[in-house]
């Protein structure tokens, strides 16, 4: 695991833990990883879970059905980020959501009563995971909003220019790589790909941003901010 540590160290969970601590407390917390193939899943919708997952390697999405079969991606995972944190932390721990890997990937599993209870001997990392998983779950609920607001948008471009603006201000820079290809992306935003496709060609034109395959580059803030108005 000590390749992961740098990784670890940047991942919320283990916010203000020292790396040369993390091979004590993985083993306190009783980790354990798995490797996963291309497009497996980690757990599908109506399953329980009784872990915090952590994607070490690969990348992942969130996905949502609907009754009809209908899905839609609710987010991507990359490597660093948590999953399942909201679902441990209610009564049943039935999972609304399916994870699954979208290439070669391996994840990190941590048992949630592990993270919640002291261990026999009183570590005193415990305290910070715990802080730590709080912070996370008020952040969720923060992304969730967003997810919400971004969803309740009517116009193409709209919906286009709130999930850049929302990528400029996690990344603080107007040059970027998504993690979603178009199709993804059309799935996330809820519209139809050619649709979609056609309203970044024309952002383009109007000299608002400018993209090749998953980069784009933002060239004006204000004309894009403009969308939203």
């Amino acid at each position: 695991m000590e390749e992961y540590y740098p990784l670890l160290q940047k991942c919320a969970l283990f916010r203000n833990i020292k790396e040369g601590d993390l091979s004590h407390l993985l083993e306190c917390l009783a980790a354990s990883t798995k490797n996963y193939r291309s497009d497996e899943y980690v757990f599908f919708a109506g399953n329980t879970v009784n872990y915090v997952g952590i994607l070490l390697t690969g990348s992942a999405e969130i996905i949502k059905e609907n009754p009809a079969g209908s899905r839609h991606i609710m987010a991507f995972l990359s490597p660093g980020q948590i999953f399942a944190e909201g679902i441990v932390c209610t009564t049943k721990r039935i999972s609304p959501v399916t994870i699954r890997v979208k290439e070669n990937s391996k994840l990190l599993f941590i048992p949630y009563e592990h993270i919640v209870k002291s261990c026999k001997n009183a570590c005193g990392f415990h305290v910070q995971i715990i802080q730590n998983m709080m912070m996370i779950l008020g952040e969720k609920n923060f992304s969730l909003n967003n997810k919400i607001e971004l969803l309740t948008l009517k116009g193409m471009r709209e919906k286009i220019a709130a999930f850049l603006l929302n990528e400029y201000t996690e990344r603080n820079t107007l040059t970027f790589h998504i993690v979603p290809n178009r199709n993804e992306l059309a799935e996330f935003l809820n519209v139809s790909r050619t649709s979609m496709c056609r309203e970044l060609a024309r952002m383009k034109d109007d000299e608002i941003l400018d993209y090749y395959q998953n980069s784009f580059k933002i060239l004006s803030l204000d004309k894009l901010k403009e969308c939203l108005m």
